[in-house]
């Protein structure tokens, strides 16, 4: 069954451009793992410094590989000056409706 989420952080004021380029790489990353269906990040219309990312992974196993991830676990502990509370919240979401 995918595992389907969505992760949530703000940007402190002046590591805009640095999250923007540290996401971009992410992002190339991250869909590059075997078990990724889908990783999106957004930026609020309303407030460009406030992060959403959807992810969908194939199956527990991919999300727990991709928490594993050399990427991932660098991506994390390099936001944890540069964002609001020091990470990311995560959702984990079940689906409703085929």
């Amino acid at each position: 069954m995918p595992k389907a989420l969505y992760a949530t952080f703000e940007v402190l004021p002046g590591h805009e451009e640095t999250l923007q380029r540290m996401m971009a790489d992410l992002t190339r990353d991250v869909r590059a793992e075997p078990g990724c269906l889908r990783f999106v990040a957004y930026t609020r219309a309303d407030n460009p410094r406030a992060y959403h990312v959807d992810e969908i992974y194939a199956d527990d196993a991919a999300f727990a590989a991709h928490m594993a991830s050399a990427h991932g676990r660098a991506f994390n502990a390099a936001i944890v000056d540069k964002v609001v509370d020091g990470g990311s919240t995560v959702h984990f979401l079940d689906e409703t409706a085929d």
